[in-house]
């Protein structure tokens, strides 16, 4: 339930199109009155006015009716009723002058009961409120006695007036419950609006992160390998023949590759749900193709793997052990380049898959490689969120070592 549009503005009360209603904060400006207002204003004005004219009508029918005291009544009424306009900026103080006004002039008792359902609606029960409340019933109790109606018995004026006022103040409870209802709704839709949206955010958030940590493993590994090959046909322009065309279709292999995960990545983004079987997902059983492409490299790697069956491993566990195996390589081309990186792969259902990568310290002085930082971040996420666990950290002989489980249910 929202706010109403602005073509809708003017069919509800103005305490309603404002954010709380009057008197349950600390009020500044009254909230402007709308057309439905302004109706119903105009409406309650002609009953306090008919209700009036019956009074005084009633009233002048007694016998010793002074005229002085018939043209004092009539004017007190009309101010009466005059002033119910002002019923919504002081609900309280108007309601306290008629409650002391009707009691000895019964032409302002429909301007009173105006003001009693105006002061239940837009005021909440508060002691002075109450106040006024018990006012009106004892004013309700007198005012047969000040001024008696010559048709009708004391007893029977006592209970009309009682009845009258109890009649309006609860209708004014009862409009202002459904108004709070209202506007409670109303915060509740607001904050369910918000809470959607930032669920929304965040879910496109996370969307984004997947697939920049998605982007940084598959396409690092390839990038990777052109660098290093470019790198060595730029510093070896004398190289042999044979090792430049090796070196070039690395290259031309790499981009090739790189260029079909790119592809496949942006198919994703472009429509979720078609194309994600276009190419086969790395699993564990592929791990020795990545194993042989680094080595076509030039990077030194050895692959101990202890899994007897590889597909028999779940494909997401396989999975992210590729991935994990895939970073680490990358990684040691880059910081590490000629030192021997040893793969080692164990595990059983139930106890789960641990991926180790080492590699000892560079021989001789390597280049500063800039990096971004966040690949072993991403690595620690995504085996944290497939419920295992990642440690990466320097040996004791200055190399470096990753290693991670993962759950292999049973």
């Amino acid at each position: 339930m929202n706010r109403a549009g602005p073509e809708y503005r003017w069919l509800l009360p103005s305490a309603v199109v404002a954010p709380e209603l009057p008197g349950d904060r600390s009020e500044g400006r009254a909230p402007r009155r709308t057309v439905r207002d302004w109706v119903v204003d105009t409406c309650a004005f002609l009953c306090a006015a008919l209700i009036g004219v019956l009074a005084a009508d009633a009233m002048n029918q007694a016998a010793d009716y002074p005229e002085t005291l018939r043209a004092i009544d009539q004017l007190v009424g009309a101010l009466a009723c005059c002033a119910v306009w002002l019923r919504r900026r002081w609900p309280v103080q108007l309601a306290a002058v008629l409650v002391a006004v009707t009691t000895v002039a019964p032409v302002a008792s429909g301007a009173l009961l105006v003001a009693l359902f105006s002061l239940a609606v837009h005021r909440p029960l508060k002691p002075a409120v109450a106040l006024v409340g018990a006012a009106a019933l004892a004013s309700a109790v007198l005012q047969p006695v000040v001024r008696p109606d010559p048709h009708t018995s004391l007893l029977a004026n006592a209970i009309t007036g009682t009845v009258m006022v109890l009649l309006s103040t609860g209708w004014g409870m009862l409009v202002r419950a459904r108004r709070q209802l209202v506007v409670a709704l109303r915060e509740r839709a607001v904050r369910a609006e918000a809470e959607a949206a930032l669920r929304a955010e965040n879910a496109q958030r996370l969307a984004r992160e997947a697939i920049a940590r998605e982007m940084h493993d598959v396409l690092a590994h390839r990038l990777t390998l052109l660098s290093v090959h470019a790198g060595a046909l730029e510093f070896r322009p004398d190289a042999p023949p044979a090792e430049v065309a090796r070196a070039a279709g690395v290259i031309r292999d790499s981009a090739h590759e790189a260029l079909q995960d790119l592809r496949q990545i942006i198919g994703v983004l472009r429509s979720p749900d078609e194309g994600a079987e276009d190419r086969p997902q790395p699993t564990l059983a592929t791990l020795d193709a990545l194993v042989a492409e680094s080595r076509e490299a030039g990077t030194k790697v050895t692959l101990d793997s202890r899994i007897g069956d590889p597909d028999a491993v779940p494909a997401a566990t396989g999975r992210n052990a590729y991935r994990i195996a895939q970073e680490a390589l990358t990684n040691a081309r880059k910081h590490a380049p000629g030192a021997e990186v040893t793969v080692t792969v164990n595990g059983r259902p139930g106890d789960g898959l641990t991926v180790e990568v080492r590699n000892p310290a560079p021989v001789g002085d390597v280049p500063e490689v800039p990096g971004s930082g966040q690949g072993l971040i991403g690595l620690t996420e995504r085996a944290t969120l497939a419920g295992g666990r990642l440690e990466h950290g320097r040996t004791p002989g200055g190399g470096f070592e990753v290693r991670a489980w993962l759950p292999w249910p049973s």
